[in-house]
């Protein structure tokens, strides 16, 4: 395919050695807070020659240095706007300020006594209460040096002595074969914790595809849940839980968990290129309600999917700039108003389109926050499982917006990977270009170690591309935890509503579209659920369940094959259920919730 000869030459000219032994390796790695690109040094730098890289030819390495440049020349020719994201620094005591109030522990600060708060503590398990316990002493450890407020004592929060939070992780199973398990948390699986010296530092990053094992995940008989299947409050405390047990997955390998802080960069408020996720759902929601991915974004994607393929080189081999410059202009003018004519739109351009929209985002798909984080977990974890695991829980701290951005743009890129037969792009391929798209800081100045993390930020999207449908799941000891938070605050709910049956019945049927009869508890023997169809059918339907009764067994009896089972209420706000769930096991979980067919929410 054609390259651009000079562009090529430069480019090979700087590639002429492999990376240094900083990316073959844990060991002697020096820790990198800010691990991004930026398009003040977006230059591939001269490295010099590591054996233990030998992997890292100078041909894997093109594909990326050739988008760098790509991405430099697109800057100079003034297509694309510079939104300055300022990354500032910031003491101890303000970030772990910081972290208790993103993890819903405000009150830790403001010493209130709060349900949600308390509920949380409650559900933690011992590494993850030790995460906890180790910011708030660092954060009332400053405070007192800077004669701040009364803090509040740590064995006032968990009602123990210091000692008693052990850092160790609990003993469990350590698993041969490539398997995840969701039972149990990530940091509490951790048994051992490799010496540094003894981590490899050879060759890991292998472009050949083979080279990532494959995993097996292993279904609970509570079945899988993805992100879209719990209600938004439930979502909101499972970002708690997964920002203490990322902390505590980090603190259980001796990794510091860095964040950047950063000014809010507000933005255009309208357009389609350089406005937030949010704004251009809010536009355009007034067009399709429920939307959860940008329109433009669904275009341009579709656009690729219809035609493009199956294009050789499609994401490598740029289109023209002027082009691109003038459908981005005409885009702008004429999408909303349906005058755009998509079939003028040649497969490079789209490409050069997506790429243009996703890198000119104010803030990056993945979130500046936590960009370090996403680094640190490939230069400072030498096994992939464990890699995998950090990613997961980082892709739950996400938005809303974001993840569904997300997930649909590698959704796209696994099909580009598909047609590799075709379009000559295989998995390492895509990353590399993709790489420097999503990793790029705008108004961030990189210095030459930063530009050294080329391969780190391509093993991340493979990582991202390859595992994707591990990725959308919520591991059900995160699940658990949200049950045991909202029992938790059940019962503080009650002992303040004390017998107050209106309330009661009105949190009972809150969720439930239509009125109908009460119903008494006592009435429904035990392992007998009533399922009802309120969309459908104004006559509920009593199951008796046994060991082996799953929720597609229920489905068929309704004979509706493209609806869903919720499980609404109880211990859990809103929970759309895995066709392979074990009812009996759910209902034993959750006894009061209620049981409701309807069409799932996409």
């Amino acid at each position: 395919f054609p390259f651009n000869t000079l562009k090529r030459a430069k480019v090979l000219q700087s590639l002429h050695t492999s990376l240094p032994d900083s990316l073959g390796g844990v060991g002697g790695v020096t820790p990198r807070i800010n691990r991004m690109l930026s398009n003040e040094s977006l230059h591939p730098p001269v490295f010099s020659r590591s054996n233990s890289q030998a992997s890292m030819d100078s041909t894997s390495m093109e594909d990326f240095w050739c988008e760098v440049e790509s991405i430099k020349e697109s800057s100079e020719n003034g297509q694309e706007e510079q939104t300055l994201l300022e990354v500032k620094p910031a003491d101890e005591g303000e970030l772990e300020a910081e972290w208790l109030q993103e993890v819903g522990l405000s009150t830790l600060i403001s010493g209130a006594e709060e349900e949600d708060g308390q509920a949380l503590l409650s559900t933690l398990t011992r590494t993850q209460a030790a995460a906890v316990q180790k910011r708030y002493n660092t954060y009332t450890q400053t405070m007192r040096k800077k004669n701040k407020h009364t803090v509040r004592d740590v064995r006032d929060i968990f009602g123990v002595s210091d000692s008693s939070v052990s850092t160790s992780a609990l003993t469990v199973p350590t698993y041969i074969t490539e398997e995840l398990f969701y039972e149990v948390s990530f940091s509490e699986s951790i048994t051992v914790l490799p010496k540094r010296r003894e981590w490899p530092n050879n060759q890991r990053f292998k472009k050949e595809d083979s080279a990532l094992p494959k995993f097996i995940v292993r279904k609970s008989r509570f079945g899988l849940t993805e992100t879209g299947d719990l209600s938004l409050e439930d979502m909101k405390k499972i970002r708690y839980l997964s920002l203490i047990e990322l902390t505590a997955f980090y603190d259980a390998l001796g990794i510091e968990l860095k964040r950047n802080r950063t000014d809010r960069v507000k933005g255009r408020e309208n357009g389609l290129f350089g406005v937030p996720l949010t704004i251009l759902l809010e536009n355009d929601q007034k067009k399709v309600p429920g939307i959860k991915v940008p329109l433009i974004f669904q275009k341009l994607l579709l656009k690729l999917e219809e035609t493009g393929l199956e294009t050789e080189g499609i994401l490598r081999v740029p289109g023209s700039a002027s082009r691109v410059k003038n459908l981005h202009q005409e885009l702008e003018t004429k999408f909303y108003e349906d005058l755009f004519d998509w079939d003028q739109v040649r497969n490079n351009d789209a490409a050069g389109l997506l790429k243009m929209f996703i890198r000119e985002l104010p803030s990056p798909l993945f979130t500046v926050e936590y960009l370090p984080a996403f680094i640190m977990l490939v230069e400072r974890i030498s096994k992939i499982k464990l890699q995998l695991q950090a990613l997961h829980l980082l892709i739950l701290l996400l938005p809303d917006a974001s993840r569904d951005t997300a997930k649909a743009f590698l959704q796209f890129l696994k099909k580009v990977v598909a047609n590799e037969g075709k379009n000559k792009m295989n998995l390492w391929n895509v990353s590399m270009i993709v790489a420097p798209n999503l990793f790029i800081c705008k108004g961030k100045r990189a210095n030459q170690e930063e530009m050294q993390a080329a391969a780190t930020t391509a093993h991340i999207v493979r990582l991202l591309i390859r595992y994707q449908d591990i990725l959308w799941t919520v591991p059900s000891f995160l699940i658990s935890q949200v049950r045991k938070m909202n029992e938790a605050a059940m019962n503080n709910s009650k002992r303040q509503l004390m017998f107050d049956k209106g309330v009661r019945k009105l949190l009972r049927r809150k969720t439930i579209e239509r009125e109908r009869p009460e119903r008494s508890e006592s009435d429904i023997p035990e392992g007998v659920i009533r399922v009802y169809a309120p969309l459908h059918s104004k006559v509920s339907m009593a199951i008796q369940l046994n060991s082996q009764t799953k929720a597609k067994d229920i489905l068929a009896r309704f004979h509706w094959q493209s609806q869903s089972l919720y499980e609404i209420g109880g211990n859990i706000g809103q929970h759309c259920l895995d066709p392979d769930a074990y009812m009996l096991d759910v209902y034993r979980a959750n006894p009061q919730a209620e049981w409701v067919i309807k069409p799932q929410t996409s």
